[in-house]
């Protein structure tokens, strides 16, 4: 009897095991296809970062196509991009107090909107495609100007001392901060 209650506990463990390495590795975002990646920088007194996921082009078009024009955009892949600083300060002249914020884009041909919303910690899309971004808490949204850029495989975000700068494809869109 005993043999057959230590085999029911061996079975019992092994398949705890199993099935808790399984839920931990699918928490690794690392190996995701847009992986994690995070920006940061001063800026006059402030620290930002930016905390995001960084997707590839892969031949794709992505301006326009894969991210349409004037939609809002969670600014990455996977959750919502988290813009945070720790000193308020002026995004296009307009103030931002020290927080976190999600930020959003809607991209355009010639012009964007950037959107810094206090809503945080949601995943980027809706089930139905659309960004997840509940208009009702942006805190600051601003025009600005994107520009042509040599090829940028990988999403990337630069964080220097008078701006925050989004590179993707062959877009830069840079978002003056002081």
């Amino acid at each position: 009897m005993k043999t057959n209650g230590i085999g029911v506990v061996i079975i019992l463990t092994f398949t705890f095991f199993t099935m808790a390495t399984s839920v931990f590795a699918q928490g690794d975002k690392a190996s995701r296809p847009s992986p994690p990646a995070t920006a940061t920088g001063k800026i006059g007194a402030a620290t930002v970062t930016i905390n995001y996921s960084s997707p590839s082009v892969k031949g794709r078009k992505v301006w326009g196509d894969l991210v349409p024009y004037d939609k809002a955009w969670r600014a990455g892949a996977n959750e919502a991009t988290i813009f945070e600083t720790d000193k308020e300060i002026k995004v296009a002249g307009k103030a931002l107090p020290a927080g976190k914020y999600s930020l959003f884009a809607v991209p355009g041909e010639k012009e964007w909107k950037i959107i810094f919303n206090s809503e945080t910690g949601q995943w980027g899309i809706k089930r139905t495609g659309e960004a997840n971004h509940d208009p009702a808490k942006d805190v600051l949204t601003v025009a600005v100007k994107p520009t042509k850029s040599a090829m940028t495989e990988k999403l990337l975000y630069e964080v220097n001392k008078n701006n925050v700068t989004l590179k993707w494809e062959t877009v830069a869109v840079p978002i003056p901060v002081q």
